[in-house]
Formats: C-alpha cells, structure tokens, sequence
C-alpha cells in the first residue's frame, strides 16, 4: 500500500473542512480491511495527510453507526471507543509512534520500538508524556462525551496536526521530508461499543494493529 503526501500550498484551519481548498490539496485513502473478527458494522472511513515544513496534517471522515465515546482524558483507553488512529515510522531504523484518537478528540500515544506483547503494554515502548501530547493539536466534530450510543448514521471527522519537531524528539532529525519514504498504517475501531470492528489501510495478518511488517509506505511529495 502506497500514499502520496501532498504538500499544503493551503494551510488546514483545522476546523474539519474536508471539502474545504486546503483537503482538496489531498489524496484519499480508504481504511477498507477489516479483520473477520469485527462485527457486521462496516463504516466507511477515509483518510487524507498534508505536509509542511512544521509538520504533518491528517483528517478522518467516518461515515459511522452505533458511535460511543466515553474516554475524556490523556492515554485513556480510547481505542474502546469509536476511534481512528495512525501509525508512523519516519525511519525504519528507530520505533514508530501510535496515534490514537477517539471521537471525542481525547489522545493516546506512545514511542515504540518493540511492539512485543507484555503484561504492562510492550517489551519496549515510552508514552508519551502529556507536554508532548498536547503538541498534536486536534479538531473534533463530535461531543466529547458520546453516552448513551448513537445508533442512526452519524458522520463524524477527526483532524490533526503533528509537528516534526515532536517526532524528531524520539527519532532524531528528520530533515527535509521531501521524497522521503515513511512505513505507516491508519486504522479504524471501536472495541466497546455494540457493533465492535477494526479495520485497517494496509491488511494486518493478525487481530493486532502493532505490526509494523504490515505497515503501507507514504511518501512526501
């Protein structure tokens, strides 16, 4: 799987424009595999990424049902949500981040350099402390709080902004991205709530999204 990132002659407002002049800027991708265990809920869920020279602009539209939220804090559980999520390894010789957001825009990510199952997380991973965390700026189109379940078609977005600066703390300088080729992989889920799914851009060979040999290539145009 292979994505071109566009640069963003137009600066994203971050307001959840999707059909806004910035996005239009942008290639689609669609996070279509999901794994049989999920249930019968197929959202359809896409996904578009922008570059600067500060950083990274992504945006999610979810075309979604049975949406809960209910995670409100930093490193909550969010995944448990209705919840998207990106993957990125700038360098194949250092860790990749996981980006994980729940509808309601509250955040969880870590620095992880092996992804090997133990009892407190992975053999070797760092999370992110919150300084750093509140450097991924956020846009939301739902309520923070989603209780009781919304169960009609509901669209939703999530947009974010990560600064380079904030990757190069944990893998070093980065340079000009331009041409680089980056691993990584967007994904889609929702653990618990009534219809649970999870669903990925690049196909995952297990019911696990830690697998960086399943990671897509984006490449910075």
């Amino acid at each position: 799987m292979h994505y071109t990132v566009r640069p963003a002659h137009i600066r994203p407002a971050m307001q959840g424009a999707w059909s806004g002049p910035a996005w239009q800027q942008a290639d689609t991708l669609e996070i279509a595999n999901f794994r049989p265990e999920s249930s019968d809920h197929r959202p359809r869920t896409y996904a578009r990424l922008l570059h600067d020279k500060d950083g990274l602009f992504g945006i999610f539209l979810v075309k979604d049902r049975y949406v809960r939220c209910v995670h409100t804090h930093y490193m909550d559980s969010v995944y448990e949500d209705s919840c998207v999520e990106f993957f990125v390894q700038p360098k194949a010789d250092r860790g990749y981040f996981n980006f994980e957001f729940n509808c309601g825009g509250s955040l969880l990510c870590s620095y992880i350099v092996d992804p090997t199952r133990v009892p407190n997380g992975f053999k070797d991973f760092t999370p992110l402390p919150e300084e750093d965390g509140k450097q991924v700026a956020i846009y939301h189109s739902m309520p923070q709080i989603v209780e009781p379940e919304i169960i009609v078609p509901t669209e939703w977005l999530l947009e974010f902004f990560i600064p380079f600066a904030l990757l190069e703390k944990y893998v070093g300088p980065v340079g000009h991205v331009y041409n680089q080729e980056w691993r990584a992989n967007f994904y889609k889920c929702a653990d618990d709530t009534s219809h649970p799914h999870w669903a990925s851009w690049a196909p995952v060979d297990e019911l696990n999204f830690h697998l960086p040999h399943c990671f897509g290539t984006i490449r910075f145009e």
